[in-house]
């Protein structure tokens, strides 16, 4: 609880001084005269990409404390001797740097990846697919995870989520100065834009434009998953890929231990249908392992 506390606490002090920085340099978005929108648009990008980014410098860390992951340094027996060379030799095939290697003790069957870069990324699997799968479906796994790290999805992903993050701000706060001006009486000198309802309303638009915004970052997220599926074909085989996949879809009724957090970043997540299912960050596994049958 002390590390999440920092956490927050740190994400804060950011917040602050960057807001206090900006109004210093630029002056502050909301004019008598209206609205300043450049000033409005630096704003928001810095805003925007600044809570992307602090979770994608600390994703390592948070994503080994979330799950209980416990780095393997040095292999204990013959299976985690195999894992680290299976890595290593994935790695070098991929042309990225090995990166950490560790076990989460979940018994669902799942793997991540996560990281700043792809020469300082982290790969985990469970505990559960470890004791269960064949040998050839972990290595299929671990290469789907080692093609996530070397195409550089998790600094894709927080760059798409900043820019997704600066456009819901950004048009939330004109939604917002627009309704408060709509409502202000007559007899209110106060600018618009500094009332109550504006910044009711900007809570409001938020959250409506962050919903909305979310169907394309689950739309991104299950095409990286297809890109990475293709990538573990390549690394390993696309028969053992296609196995592992259906090895997962076979185990779709254990309960999910993934963090939320790091949902999008393992090999399975739990199927969705109707509107839930295009805020998904996977594709259902069948349509998956069909994309792989169909590779040439």
């Amino acid at each position: 609880m002390m590390r999440i506390g920092l956490f927050l606490l740190t994400n804060i002090a950011v917040l602050i001084v960057a807001s206090i920085t900006l109004n210093i340099l630029f002056g502050h978005y909301v004019t008598a005269t209206g609205l300043n929108l450049p000033v409005l648009l630096i704003f928001c990008v810095v805003f925007g990409f600044i809570g992307s980014f602090i979770s994608l410098f600390l994703s390592k860390k948070m994503a080994k404390m979330s799950t209980g992951t416990e780095i393997i340094t040095q292999a204990r027996n013959a299976d985690e001797q195999w894992l680290l060379d299976t890595v290593a030799e994935l790695s070098q095939q991929a042309g990225i740097k090995v990166p950490e290697v560790g076990i989460f003790p979940a018994q669902q069957a799942n793997a991540f990846a996560t990281g700043w870069n792809k020469n300082d990324a982290l790969v985990a699997v469970s505990l559960g697919l470890l004791q269960r799968f064949q040998k050839e479906e972990i290595k299929a796994v671990m290469a789907h995870e080692i093609g996530h790290v070397a195409n550089g999805d998790m600094v894709t992903m927080a760059l798409v989520q900043g820019v997704i993050n600066t456009f819901v701000m950004f048009f939330a706060r004109i939604a917002g100065y627009a309704v408060d001006s709509f409502l202000k009486s007559d007899d209110d000198e106060s600018p618009a834009g500094t009332g109550i309802g504006y910044f009711i309303t900007v809570i409001v638009f938020e959250l409506i434009f962050a919903f909305l915004a979310s169907f394309i970052v689950a739309w991104f997220s299950r095409y990286r998953e297809f890109r990475a599926d293709e990538a573990g074909a390549r690394l390993s085989s696309n028969h053992a890929m296609i196995g592992a996949l259906q090895r997962l879809k076979a185990e779709y009724d254990m309960p999910d231990q993934m963090p939320g957090q790091l949902t999008a970043f393992g090999i399975s997540s739990h199927l969705q249908s109707g509107l839930m299912a295009l805020r998904a960050s996977h594709p259902p596994l069948d349509k998956r392992i069909q994309a792989l049958q169909n590779m040439k």
